[in-house]
């Protein structure tokens, strides 16, 4: 068979990863997954660049028999034959969404290069790389919660064609994502899909987890500022992930960005935030000032903080990245990882409480309150009013608004902004 090697790579991938989410649930099978994790990884890193036999490296063989022996491992275990047989029935379909798009992508391809002018010829890169554009950043697996982040920014302000959108995903949903951003329109904006592990492991290997961590949730009680007599209320606070702490890197070419949390929808222009001077200051983010550092002493652990600062919400923020470069926010947020012995992935989303909150101390630019509503994920004490007022609204807390349980008076704010008329929609049972 031509290029045998090659389509047995792809045979071996396509069961690895049918195997890998139910070997990832069995307790005790930690080192399997890793395992497991890793050569899917070595697999697609090799396919995305060998096509033919003749492009394999030499040591293609001694690869292969390491996949081999881990799918012979994963399949001595007891797993649900049904998640198995759904996953595969799930890669199948992604591998031929796949191929569509591959086609359909050559044969746009195709036609621009037949028919684009000199005038624009680099129209899309410079358009992505240019300053004068309004720059999003977008951490999301979801591909419906990044649609609708997206649709309701563009719907809410004057000039969506010069706004660009970045969205950092994985490697399991780049595709999905690509297609999907490639099959729908939104008011002339430039969107680009881009895999985040493979920009780790390719162009910043200096950064040894590659995994994308989405913004982390964490369940805080809050004093009244206006009302301290009142008791306190339980609230989800919203932080930047370790993966967040690369995005200066990643866009070097940018000066200043807006991070926008997947699960916000946006019911004003927000073109505004690009005219703020936020001084010397690195994070434009609303405050919670009841909340402050010096009644997290446990959690803070023995650095050094400034007691009086407040607390801060991701969702909606403004980042200036050169004064981020200049202050050096990444390299000092990686020394505070290695004071708090980060050692795996819980202990590392754990830590992003205190490594957000101490890593932007003192360089938070205070953001009015009423540019981001939040607690639409968990509180259903929100007056509508408020809510239809409000520029932004975010569904932080377990009920995500895309989700069965999530509260149902406030998912019609999220609803109106899906994408409707899509085949994929209907086959997926997503009913706006």
């Amino acid at each position: 068979m031509k290029d045998y090697t090659v389509k047995r790579l792809k045979d071996q991938l396509f069961v690895a990863r049918s195997y890998y989410p139910s070997i990832a649930k069995l307790q005790g099978q930690e080192a399997l997954t890793q395992e497991m994790k890793q050569n899917i990884q070595d697999h697609e890193k090799i396919l995305s660049v060998s096509t033919v036999d003749a492009d394999l490296p030499s040591s293609i063989n001694r690869r292969m028999k390491q996949m081999e022996q881990t799918i012979v491992r994963a399949k001595s275990c007891t797993v649900d034959c049904r998640s198995v047989d759904r996953k595969l029935r799930q890669i199948l379909y992604m591998t031929e969404d796949e191929a569509h798009f591959h086609m359909q992508q050559s044969a746009f391809l195709y036609n621009l290069g037949a028919q684009t002018l000199p005038k624009s010829h680099h129209c899309l890169s410079m358009r992505f790389s240019s300053p004068e554009y309004r720059h999003f950043v977008i951490l999301s697996r979801n591909v419906l919660a990044a649609s609708v982040a997206i649709n309701s920014t563009v719907s809410s302000c004057k000039e969506p064609g010069y706004f660009a959108f970045h969205i950092l995903t994985d490697a399991q949903n780049f595709y999905a994502m690509k297609h999907w951003f490639a099959r729908n329109s939104y008011k002339n904006a430039a969107i680009r899909v881009i895999n985040y592990e493979a920009i780790i492991l390719e162009k910043l290997p200096k950064y040894t987890i590659r995994q994308l961590f989405l913004p982390e949730e964490f369940r805080v009680l809050i004093r009244s500022i206006k009302r301290p007599t009142e008791n306190t209320r339980m609230k989800y606070l919203s932080l930047f992930s370790h993966s967040h702490f690369v995005i200066p890197e990643i866009f070097k070419y940018l000066n200043k960005v807006v991070v926008l949390d997947d699960d916000v929808v946006v019911q004003r222009d927000l073109s505004f935030l690009w005219n703020i001077d936020m001084g010397d200051k690195v994070n434009g983010a609303v405050e919670l000032c009841g909340l402050k550092l010096g009644e997290m002493k446990n959690v803070l652990g023995k650095t050094a903080y400034d007691p009086k600062s407040c607390a801060w919400m991701s969702g909606v923020n403004l980042i200036n990245l050169d004064k981020w470069r200049e202050h050096n926010v990444t390299e000092n947020y990686l020394r505070l990882m290695k004071k708090f012995e980060v050692k795996d992935e819980l202990s590392l989303r754990a830590a992003a409480f205190p490594l957000s909150l101490l890593s932007f101390q003192h360089l938070i630019y205070p953001l009015d309150e009423k540019l981001t509503l939040a607690g639409l994920g968990y509180d259903y004490g929100i007056d509508e009013e408020v809510a239809r007022r409000s520029a932004s609204l975010h569904y932080n807390g377990n009920m995500k608004p895309w989700l069965e349980l999530g509260i149902p008076e406030y998912k019609k704010y999220w609803k109106r902004f899906l994408v409707r008329g899509d085949r994929f929609m209907d086959e997926c049972n997503v009913n706006p």
